[in-house]
């Protein structure tokens, strides 16, 4: 949808154009003809949708790059970082956008959980549930990062209940569980066929019926280790919720909503960018899967790949339908608004807009989510605040656009260092997976510690999962594969490129296509070639060993040992290879020679 320069406020000029010709005067609010005849009923109810995506437990506001939006300075025209995020900014900005619409529902589309801070990750994620009630949450879809503790934690999140091994964590106290409701439509139990959660909910907004439909993406069982996802099966996407469209439908709910945990990719990273006509400015599964929903639903609302966009792309009968994803951690939120047929129960298409808002930190903040927060920071704080190690600068991972990033490399020589002793595997070289860096190192961070002091709360950020590490036996033609399955297979279209210990150098030419991107005699292990029939010891976490995000080739080694986690091999070398007096600094990243487009070697 076109942007308005001042006020970031998305609608097409088709919108508008139908909405003109459908309302006519009913454009103009409060008037007799908006509300009928004399004293007629009114024909329309007014619903407000305010929207939130991939939260992950970021109570406190993030740190380093993933807690800044990027803009426009409505006063130089530059692009700039503007700092956003923080659980009692985002409860202050959604409890004002509510104030005047009598009807507000708030609404999620997943990964509210999982790769958390310790704050929240510490306390298996109680924290963050605890905190979406005081927010007001009604209800949300669940996505891949749910299932990091496996389905029955993940229903504990939505009955309550202590957890199994750690108990509760304060006397007197126990987790009543989520008062919103988690959807769960395209997720079975294999066995049985039943749905593991509720595929939809109904909320009656003055007299009309509206259906929220929750997914998580299809392809879930691919990026949660095997454990996570152990007996359940996960539906397509499309397929899923043009089933539970048309139950709705037969049940007289004409109003739906879609929340799906599968986004898109914008053509610019600034959070109020125009998507332009269509959707053109957008890319990635949620094109092709918003362009098969049934017409009937009248807004998506998706998440997952951490991006902002609130564009239109077109229904299978080609009339544009709202999709929107409001970034990630807390640093924006979605408001919807939305007209309701009182005759018919169905959404007005042409009625709807959506525009992204930044969660400033300038806003007061809410004293009930502070109070939530400092009792947990108090429970933290002996583990959160104990030194591990030191930097010299910052080190960014998921802040890093390059496809080799500093944070990585230095986890990836932490693995390697950890595992590398015969008895503890043998390692010869380590690989990290991009998506498990879920943060920065930052030098200068908040709180009491000083500067360059890396804690054990900022360490658990960046590894949150505390995935057991794994050290497998591997041909040198099975090695060569791993490096070539990250550009092939299922990494062809959204390249995975893994983080590589510093023993490892190898050419990724992006001028060519599939597996043919990495230059294989260029791969040199130790200043050598590798010998396609000799045999390594490869270092990776068990998510990635277990053939996850599309490496078949890890799954297939052999001679496993399982070590340490992944949080206390990084810890531990941060505290062996780095003091006050002589600190890490950032790896170089040059340890893969990228040939962009249009270049030569």
């Amino acid at each position: 949808m076109p942007i308005s320069g001042s006020t970031g406020r998305r609608s097409t000029a088709l919108a508008v154009a139908a909405a003109a010709a459908l309302f006519g005067t009913m454009a103009l609010p409060a008037t007799a003809e908006a509300h009928g005849r004399g004293h007629d009923k009114p024909k329309y109810e007014d619903l407000q949708l305010l929207a939130i995506n991939d939260l992950h437990g970021n109570l406190e506001p993030p740190a380093g790059s993933s807690g800044t939006i990027t803009e426009i300075d409505p006063a130089t025209g530059k692009t700039v970082a503007t700092p956003a995020g923080g659980a009692e900014y985002l409860a202050t900005a959604l409890r004002q956008a509510r104030e005047g619409h009598p009807n507000s529902l708030t609404v999620a589309a997943g990964d509210l959980i999982g790769a958390s801070p310790l704050i929240s990750g510490l306390f298996h994620d109680e924290p963050t549930i605890e905190a979406l009630n005081e927010i007001g949450l009604d209800v949300t879809s669940v996505g891949n990062h749910e299932f990091d503790e496996g389905s029955a934690e993940l229903l504990r999140m939505q009955k309550g209940g202590c957890h199994p091994t750690d108990g509760c964590y304060q006397e007197g106290r126990s987790f009543e569980g989520a008062d919103f409701r988690y959807l769960a439509a395209n997720v079975t139990n294999e066995k049985t066929g039943k749905p593991l959660l509720k595929p939809y909910w109904v909320k009656n907004v003055h007299g009309v019926k509206v259906g929220f439909i929750g997914v998580t993406l299809e392809g879930t069982p691919n990026i949660v280790t095997a454990e996570g996802v152990k007996g359940l099966k996960f539906g397509n996407e499309v397929t899923t919720i043009n089933t539970y469209a048309a139950e709705l439908k037969k049940q007289g709910v004409n109003s739906i909503v879609a929340l799906i945990h599968e986004g898109g990719l914008p053509a610019s990273n600034v959070y109020n960018y125009d998507c332009g006509a269509a959707g053109a400015g957008v890319s990635g599964p949620i094109v092709d899967i918003a362009r098969k929903i049934d017409p009937a639903v009248g807004a998506i609302v998706t998440g997952h790949t951490h991006n902002s966009y609130a564009c239109t792309i077109p229904d299978p009968d080609g009339v544009p339908r709202s999709v929107t994803s409001a970034a990630s951690f807390g640093r924006l939120y979605t408001e919807i608004n939305l007209k309701l047929d009182k005759r018919t129960g169905a959404i007005v298409r042409p009625s709807v807009t959506a525009a992204n808002h930044v969660v400033r930190r300038d806003l007061p903040k809410a004293a009930d989510l502070t109070a939530l927060i400092d009792r947990y920071r108090t429970l933290a704080a002996p583990i959160a605040n104990r030194a591990t190690g030191y930097i010299t600068a910052d080190i960014n991972g998921r802040g890093s656009t390059a496809l080799e990033k500093p944070l990585g490399d230095l986890i990836a020589d932490a693995q390697l260092a950890g595992l590398a002793p015969a008895d503890k595997g043998g390692a010869q070289v380590a690989f990290m997976n991009p998506g498990g860096i879920r943060a920065d190192l930052v030098y200068k961070a908040t709180g009491a510690e000083g500067d360059g002091v890396v804690t054990y709360g900022e360490a658990f950020a960046v590894q949150p999962f505390t995935n057991m590490m794994q050290v497998k036996t591997l041909t040198g033609a099975q090695l060569v594969q791993v490096l070539q399955q990250q550009v092939s297979g299922s990494n062809t279209a959204s390249p995975k490129i893994l983080q590589i210990s510093d023993n490892l150098r190898y050419t990724l030419d992006l001028n060519q296509a599939g597996a043919a991107r990495v230059v294989v005699d260029s791969i040199r292990l130790n200043g050598a070639p590798v010998d396609p029939a000799a045999n390594y010891r490869v270092a990776a976490n068990e998510f990635l060993a277990g053939g996850g995000d599309g490496f078949p080739a890890f799954a297939a080694g052999t001679d496993k040992l399982v070590g340490a986690s992944d949080l206390d091999v990084f810890n531990a070398y941060l505290t062996g290879h780095s003091s006050a007096s002589a600190p890490i600094a950032p790896p170089a990243a040059d340890r893969i020679k990228v040939i962009a487009v249009g270049q030569t070697g």
